[in-house]
């Protein structure tokens, strides 16, 4: 059990995320747990409820301390990794506020992982997947729309979240789809041909009303379609294709920046496709050579 003072600065320091980064429910929901369950700990390690004091008095053993029991209930490297970034958010945030030095916090190193991307498909295999997509219903607008969902994926290298927000605001489908990615950023993403006329074929055959407040994807029954149904999709196409569990829903976008680059895309346009924020991040996810990355920040900032 945390203090109501810690409670309080918890809240008000979720509610500024919130209004002034723009983070999503999912990931403030995230920030919620992770920082409760270090104040839980700290609660319990210290022996009472404590106020906002005693937090700044927390020292380099207490975070070694925290960290110890969070691997000693098999919380796995890349979580605890994620964890200690709320927890040294919160705390920059708190010792601010507060006018203590939160230097045994800040300077804790995150624990190392092996950060795991699904591996991309091939050319070949990419189209497969699109073309047998459609062979895994025998109900004629299930199977369209699971074609159209995997294309979008693919052609447009959106996040399968991304996908299953769209709604029929962005029919007639044009040449390109405004898509509101993590933490609320919106980009703009071209269509292609294929794509453009998949949805269509949907939307065609849906048995459901698509209309600007209701979703572009519905499910059997007249819901939004989920994400889980996707990826059944894929398990069985994968399946009939011989291909490995990585291909999954995800591995279509991966696939789709990938396949850019090797045909000379620009690193940089591919980060603003992709809607990541660093193009570091966009190095790993596909895999490009420090070499590459290097030539790309020279022309991006040349030397005066």
């Amino acid at each position: 059990m945390i203090s109501p003072a810690a409670r309080d600065a918890l809240s008000t320091w979720l509610d500024q995320q919130r209004a002034l980064r723009g983070a999503s429910e999912h990931t403030i929901t995230a920030y919620a747990a992770d920082v409760t369950g270090f104040l839980s700990f700290m609660t319990a390690h210290h022996g009472g409820t404590q106020g906002l004091g005693p937090l700044a008095q927390i020292g380099v053993s207490d975070m070694r301390a925290w960290m110890a029991n969070a691997r000693g209930r098999d919380v796995g490297a890349r979580s605890l990794a994620r964890k200690l970034s709320a927890v040294k958010s919160f705390y920059r945030w708190l010792a601010e506020r507060e006018g203590f030095e939160p230097t045994a916090v800040l300077s804790t190193r995150s624990p190392k992982y092996q950060r795991k991307l699904p591996r991309p498909l091939s050319v070949k295999a990419a189209k497969d997947v699109i073309d047998l997509a459609e062979a895994q219903s025998l109900t004629p607008w299930i199977a369209a729309r699971d074609q159209a969902v995997i294309t979008l994926l693919y052609g447009c290298g959106l996040r399968i979240s991304e996908a299953l927000s769209l709604t029929g605001a962005a029919l007639p489908m044009g040449a390109s789809l405004r898509i509101i990615g993590k933490g609320d950023k919106e980009r703009i993403v071209p269509v292609l041909p294929a794509a453009k006329q998949a949805v269509e074929a949907y939307t065609r055959l849906c048995p459901y009303d698509i209309a600007p407040g209701t979703p572009l994807f519905y499910g059997a029954r007249g819901a939004a379609l989920s994400p889980r149904a996707v990826q059944k999709v894929m398990q069985s196409v994968r399946m009939q294709l011989g291909l490995p569990a990585t291909a999954t829903p995800h591995a279509m976008r991966h696939s789709f920046a990938t396949h850019l680059l090797n045909a000379g895309g620009d690193l940089r346009a591919i980060q603003e496709l992709l809607g990541h924020a660093s193009l570091s991040t966009t190095q790993a996810y596909t895999g490009v050579d420090t070499a590459r990355l290097m030539e790309v920040y020279a022309r991006a900032h040349p030397k005066a």
